[in-house]
C-alpha cells in the first residue's frame, strides 16, 4: 500500500499541533502533516492526529536515531499501520553534533538504524531519510523511499534529484512567510530558523556546498542567503517561490511557517497554491 502525500506538506512542531490543527490542515488542502523536532519513539502524537482526520498523511521529520529506540519506533509503525493503513510515513535522521554528545559516525549509525527498522519489518518504501549531503542522499536512494531535506533552496533540490534519480521521493521543506515587506520578512527569519540555525555544522556545510560564502553565513545570514531559504512576499509570490522546488525536481514541498501565526501562514499559502490533480505516493518495490 502506498502513502498519498499530496503536493504540499505542513511542517509543525509538537507544541504547534493538536487534533484541531490537523483537521484544519486537511481542510486547507495539505496532503501531509510533518511532525518536526525529534518526535517521541512511541509516535503517539502521529496516531492521535490520524485518528481525527480521514485523508491527511502524517510523517516524521525526523525521528532521531540518538533519542528514539529503533525497536520502539518499529512497534509504533506497525501499530499505526494496522489502525490507519497507508497514511503514515516514517522519516528518520541523524540529528546534529551540536545537540548530541554521543554524535559519531553519522553515516554508519544511520545505516545501522535502518538495518534495525528493516529487521523489525518496517518496509523500506515507507521510510525516508533527512538527508542533505551526497553520501546521505545515496543512502536514502539505496535503502529507503527517498529523502526529506530541510533548510535547502531549490538549487539543492536540483542536485539531490540528480543523486536520487527518478525512482525515489524528494520531499524538501522550505521556510515561508507571507510578508510583502522584505525587510520585515528577513528580520523575522533571522530571529528564528533559518537565521538561528546557521551555526549548525550540517546545515552550514550544505550551504557552503551550494556556493554560499562565509560572508553569507556570518551573523544571522546575508540577504542573499535568507532570500534563498525563505519564501516571502505577497501570498502569490510566496507560493511561487515554494513551488520552485517542484520545478527543480521535488515531488512534494513541505512548508515551514514563520511568524507569530504559523497555522495562519500555512492556511494563506495553501489558498495561494492551485493544487493539481496529480498525487504523490510513497512506496518502493523490491
Amino acid at each position: 500500500m502506498t502513502v498519498d502525500l499530496g503536493l504540499l506538506g505542513a511542517h509543525l512542531r509538537e507544541h504547534q499541533v493538536n487534533p484541531e490543527v490537523a483537521a484544519e490542515m486537511e481542510r486547507a488542502g495539505y496532503g501531509t502533516l510533518w511532525l518536526d523536532a525529534s518526535p517521541a519513539a512511541d509516535l503517539a502524537l502521529a496516531e492521535r492526529l490520524l485518528d481525527v482526520t480521514t485523508r491527511l498523511a502524517v510523517a516524521t521529520s525526523a525521528v532521531n536515531v540518538w533519542t528514539a529506540d529503533a525497536d520502539t519506533v518499529a512497534a509504533a509503525y506497525h501499530r499505526i499501520e494496522a489502525k490507519h493503513p497507508g497514511r503514515f510515513l516514517l522519516g528518520v535522521g541523524i540529528g546534529h553534533r551540536e545537540v548530541h554528545a554521543e554524535y559519531a559516525s553519522p553515516y554508519d549509525t544511520l545505516a545501522s538504524y535502518l538495518d534495525r527498522l528493516a529487521g523489525a519489518g518496517v518496509p523500506a518504501g515507507r521510510t525516508v531519510v533527512a538527508a542533505l549531503g551526497p553520501r546521505m542522499l545515496r543512502l536514502a536512494r539505496d535503502r529507503t523511499a527517498g529523502a526529506v531535506p530541510c533548510m535547502v533552496p531549490p538549487a539543492h533540490t536540483r542536485r539531490a534529484r540528480s543523486i536520487l534519480g527518478a525512482g525515489r521521493l524528494l520531499l524538501p521543506g522550505h521556510f515561508a512567510l507571507a510578508e510583502p515587506d522584505a525587510g520585515r520578512a528577513r528580520a523575522v527569519a533571522r530571529s528564528a530558523p533559518p537565521g538561528t540555525a546557521l551555526r549548525v555544522t550540517n546545515y552550514a556545510n550544505n550551504l557552503r556546498r551550494l556556493g554560499f560564502t562565509e560572508d553569507d553565513l556570518s551573523g544571522a545570514g546575508s540577504d542573499r542567503l535568507i532570500d534563498a531559504l525563505v519564501a516571502h512576499g505577497d501570498p502569490a509570490t510566496t507560493a511561487t517561490r515554494l513551488l520552485a522546488h517542484r520545478d527543480a525536481g521535488a515531488d512534494h514541498v513541505g512548508v515551514y511557517p514563520l511568524g507569530d501565526d504559523p497555522v495562519g501562514t500555512l492556511r494563506t499559502v495553501a489558498e495561494a497554491v492551485p493544487l493539481p490533480a496529480r498525487r504523490v505516493t510513497a512506496d518502493r518495490s523490491g
